[in-house]
């Protein structure tokens, strides 16, 4: 059963790997970019239409007067074209008049302009599809990040709950012997005090897991309250691998940028096949009719509602726009720029993710050997615990010993688990450099 169709009141447990293919599946970014890759697609298709040749027809009745004047009309768009003599005559009567007809153009070749549109469309798809990639390359990312966020805050939350029973033991034991007239009132209060302290920590790490389950939620598309992390695999280190170097290029955004680079480039080759010849072959057939004879005089009646004069025509057209260069040079060096500067910028990519992965394999070292450490830290911090307690209750120490031992004891348990986590993340951000993060995920989970 999919995560976001089970019922409201069943939690799940989600494994690192659960939660980022749950991701994959429900985050509404993913949908954009694959819907993106459908409108490349038509586009890719719309393109290659213009190889076809192109069909007009048309069919038309009209009722209108019939005077002509001799003269010449520049092209426009707003006055009906008239065919026929000058008759000499200006009157409002009016005929039956009717056409209908096709004209055929194809354009047989065209230096390469059709292709490079294409070329075009195919890079459009291409780039929507690293896209796609790289949406969900992020998305697997900040999912499992935030699967690290909320089991860290899970950790933390088992420590403070550790230390507020200590505190509370802690209480028990002072208020029995201020009771008793053992000790000073001071003491239970010191010790209520440190209770107090610990519950405010619990309750800060709780709400830290509240914040953690509606981040992850966001991404599983379940309900907050549903989500359960795992984190038995994420508390033992992960197996030292050999480093080895970096191919930025692999990265999903290096990729969709190399795509971005592709497709500026066949935009710049559309402008190179523009300033050319277009050459059309043509042919039209058609018929007319009217109401109206040369002399000016109307036939009447239903005279010309039906075509009934026909022609046809076959024609080869060439056209040429000669004073187009100057612009379309100017857009050629303006692409030709953009062509350069999504070049540098994925030269910007491959360098920042460069730095990233260094950074990342530094923090990794950093993160090992802080992990390292922290077992030591837990063991001499709990031995703290046990002998400040044994002296408090021998009168030799005070509470004040007994509650920075508490403490300390506490904020250690959870710089162990957060160190372990820790070399996890840090391993996720060499993946995420690396632009794989599925060897991240498959140790995380078996």
């Amino acid at each position: 059963m999919p995560l976001a169709a089970q019922g409201p009141a069943q939690v799940s447990t989600l494994t690192i790997s659960q939660a980022v293919e749950s991701a994959l599946q429900n985050y509404p970014s993913i949908a954009v970019s694959q819907e993106q890759i459908n409108a490349t697609a038509a586009a890719i298709d719309l393109a290659r239409t213009s190889y076809l040749p192109r069909v007009d027809s048309i069919a038309q009745v009209n009722r209108a007067t019939r005077n002509n004047v001799f003269g010449l009309l520049l092209p426009q768009s707003v006055l009906p074209s008239m065919s026929g003599p000058v008759l000499g005559s200006n009157n409002f009567g009016t005929v039956w008049g009717s056409a209908v007809g096709a004209l055929v153009s194809w354009e047989p070749f065209d230096f390469g302009l059709r292709s490079s549109n294409v070329s075009v469309a195919t890079a459009s798809r291409e780039r929507a599809e690293a896209t796609l990639t790289r949406t969900q390359f992020e998305v697997s990312v900040i999912t499992a990040d935030a699967y690290l966020t909320l089991a860290a805050a899970q950790e933390t939350v088992r420590a403070a709950e550790a230390g507020v029973d200590r505190a509370e033991i802690l209480v028990r034991t002072v208020r029995a012997e201020v009771d008793a007239q053992l000790r000073p009132g001071a003491d239970l209060s010191r010790a209520e005090a440190e209770l107090a302290i610990a519950r405010t920590q619990l309750a800060q790490a709780q709400q830290a897991v509240s914040i953690g389950k509606a981040v992850l939620a966001q991404f599983v598309g379940i309900q907050p309250q549903q989500v359960t992390v795992t984190t038995d695999k994420l508390l033992q280190l992960p197996v030292d691998e050999p480093s080895h170097s970096l191919q930025a290029e692999r990265n999903p955004v290096a990729i969709e940028q190399s795509t971005v680079v592709k497709q500026k480039q066949a935009e710049l080759q559309v402008l190179e096949r523009s300033y050319f010849p277009r050459f059309v072959v043509q042919g039209s057939a058609y018929s007319r009719g009217t109401g109206a004879n040369t002399n000016g005089s109307r036939l009447g009646g239903f005279n010309g509602l039906a075509p009934d004069t026909q022609n046809y025509a076959l024609g080869f057209s060439v056209t040429f726009p000669v004073f187009d260069y100057a612009s379309i040079r100017a857009r050629e060096r303006g692409q030709a720029a953009t062509v350069n500067a999504e070049t540098a910028r994925y030269r910007q990519f491959t360098t920042e993710l460069t730095a990233q992965w260094n950074t990342a394999l530094a923090t990794l070292e950093g993160s090992r050997q802080i992990a390292q450490n922290t077992p030591v830290q837990v063991s001499s911090s709990d031995a703290a615990v046990q002998q400040a307690t044994a002296r408090y209750q021998s009168g030799l120490g005070t509470i004040v010993e007994v509650a920075d031992a508490q403490r300390l004891l506490t904020q250690a348990q959870i710089d162990d688990a957060l160190a372990r986590l820790n070399v996890w993340r840090a391993l996720l951000r060499v993946a995420a450099a690396e632009g794989d993060i599925q060897p991240f995920l498959r140790g995380a989970t078996q």
